[in-house]
């Protein structure tokens, strides 16, 4: 009764296969004194039918043998191609089949060896692997590399220069492609072995030999390297090559090159680089603040500077850089005086009395921010509904502000509340001069939420929506998109305790968008007489430069707003 029934085979070759054998638990490295021999598929996998099918003729199918098999492959090869499920089903086979391949089991171990920082297994694996000819690809040597560089030991370094020369020596069967991870591995090692020269040649040579765009981290152990052996012009020849090739140092880095021109008295990189820092962090670390505190407090800060200078030129140099710095070298002679201090309310120092500016925010780097904003959202967002809420905010806008919904809802309690967030607007509507309705963005789940079901509550939301004060996210969407985009657009003020810190704010950069955060920014807090608000400072929190030749340095503080900040003020006692 077989016979008579027309075969409907519709398996690709790797799934048939699944049909005539059945892979018995694999032995291959599961117990480390097992050996790395590669197994033969044929031998070692026992025959075990799958069981019963839907069609009896492909039961019947698997029943005859592989050769028969093939056969019916063949005559139902084009069939197979208009199958996307069991293309499906095949390709998970075959990751499947790699995954369980004598390589691949070798890389998950690999990757536990470096879970647990265990450099002598993973190379004992190696060894084994070698001697039984399993194929290793470039994951199998980044992961020995990394063991190697991480492991602090004259044998990691030995061995990781020996695994890398392998790598690079075989031949065209066997030569693996190091990519940016193996370079950045290498110049780790490298620098570990005191050889910072040989780190900056192995970036180049990731650069210029392999086209392959190194990352800050690649930079990174030359850097170190040079500047811990005192080597500054090295140093400098590294940033440079940066800096040619668009990769931006960062506080870290900048510190080590403030470090190494302190220690080599290179008051002019010094300057230099505390220029830099004001550019690019804004704001220091800890690490870094004693650092400047120390070098202003140095013999060498204190025998440099004009005694001298034109005061037009500075001046015209400061608004020319839109206040806060003005870019002309050191100003004034003699010894500083370098404290730990706050700022008052107004921005005027508690030790000096100097006030800090409020550095201006080019109107056209505001458009062009805009601009790029839309297009990230576009990407990142179903495109037609931010298009759509975009002309909902040219018809509705401009606003005075923008509430974060969400956020200001869960200002008190881990659960979102919504007279909590009627207070919030109630209270941002007293920023507007003319007493308008803030914009407020609430995602579409927070509006049909039960919370929001009682009739006092669907009466507020509707006062907001005929006011066009409410903008309700779509299901899926990020509201963080909406109010941004809105309160960028109509520059006004955005009402949230969002640090903007998370991946999404990371894709803005870090140039103008901390400067617009600053400006623009009103914090909430809790209190017994009810909601807070923190507006913007009146000043820039950024390292300023006077033009009398004082410096104010900011330093970084946690979450909490209402923490002071601590600035280091460096003057000269004779001004």
């Amino acid at each position: 009764m077989l016979l008579n029934l027309k075969p409907t085979f519709n398996l690709s070759p790797s799934l048939l296969k699944t049909l005539f054998i059945t892979k018995k638990t694999s032995s291959f490295l599961l117990n480390r004194s097992r050996s790395l021999k590669p197994i033969n598929p044929i031998t070692q996998f026992g025959f075990r039918p799958r069981k019963s099918s839907q069609h009896l003729c492909t039961a019947a199918a698997a029943a005859k043998s592989a050769d028969d098999g093939a056969i019916l492959i063949r005559k139902r090869r084009s069939h197979v191609t208009n199958q996307p499920q069991q293309l499906q089903m095949s390709g998970k086979a075959e990751k499947r089949a790699r995954r369980e391949s004598p390589s691949g089991i070798l890389l998950s171990l690999l990757c536990r060896c470096s879970k647990e920082s265990n450099t002598e297994e993973a190379l004992r694996l190696y060894d084994e692997a070698l001697l039984n000819n399993v194929p290793l690809n470039v994951e199998h040597y980044n992961k020995l590399l990394y063991l190697c560089s991480s492991s602090n030991t004259n044998l990691g370094l030995k061995r990781g220069f020996e695994i890398y020369k392998r790598m690079e020596s075989g031949n065209n069967d066997t030569k693996v492609v190091p990519n940016e991870a193996t370079f950045t591995t290498m110049a780790r090692l490298a620098a570990a072995r005191e050889d910072p020269e040989l780190a900056f040649d192995l970036v180049k040579k990731m650069k210029e030999g392999c086209g392959i765009s190194p990352r800050l981290r690649s930079y990174v152990p030359a850097l170190s390297g040079f500047c811990k052996k005192g080597m500054a012009d090295k140093a400098y020849e590294v940033d440079s090559y940066m800096i040619d090739n668009g990769v931006a140092a960062e506080e870290d880095e900048l510190a080590m090159l403030l470090q190494v021109s302190f220690d080599t008295k290179r008051e002019d990189k010094v300057y230099e680089m505390l220029q830099r820092l004001r550019a690019t962090v804004r704001q220091v670390s800890e690490d870094t603040a004693t650092l400047v505190e120390d070098w202003f407090k140095s013999d060498c800060a204190k025998g440099i500077g004009k005694v001298k200078w034109d005061v037009g030129k500075v001046k015209e140099a400061v608004v020319k850089g839109g206040g806060g710095w003005h870019g002309q070298g050191w100003l004034g002679n003699g010894k500083w005086k370098v404290v730990r201090t706050e700022m008052d309310e107004k921005g005027v120092c508690q030790c000096c009395g100097e006030k800090l500016v409020s550095v201006d925010i080019d109107p056209s780097e505001t458009e062009n921010f805009a601009s790029s904003l839309s297009t990230l959202a576009c990407q990142r967002e179903t495109r037609a509904d931010f298009l759509l809420f975009q002309e909902w905010v040219q018809k509705h806008g401009p606003f005075d502000a923008v509430v974060d919904g969400a956020n200001l809802g869960h200002i008190k309690k881990n659960y979102f509340d919504f007279n909590e967030l009627k207070s919030a607007v109630n209270s941002a509507r007293k920023l507007s001069p003319s007493n308008k309705l803030p914009l407020v963005i609430l995602h579409s789940c927070r509006v049909k939420g039960r919370e929001n079901g009682n009739s006092r509550n669907k009466t507020t939301l509707q006062h907001w929506k005929e006011s066009g004060a409410l903008y309700v996210t779509p299901h899926g969407s990020n509201d963080d998109w909406y109010w941004l985009y809105a309160a960028i657009s109509s520059k006004c003020l955005v009402v949230t305790n969002d640090e903007m810190r998370d991946h999404l704010f990371a894709l803005l950069g870090t140039s103008f968008f901390p400067r617009w955060k600053e400006k623009h920014q009103v914090r909430v807090s809790v209190s017994r007489e009810g909601l807070k608000f923190h507006m913007p400072p009146p000043y820039s929190i950024v390292i300023q430069e006077s033009e009398q030749g004082s410096w104010h340095v900011p330093t970084v503080t946690g979450d909490d707003f209402e923490t002071r900040r601590q600035w280091v003020c460096a003057t000269r006692t004779n001004s």
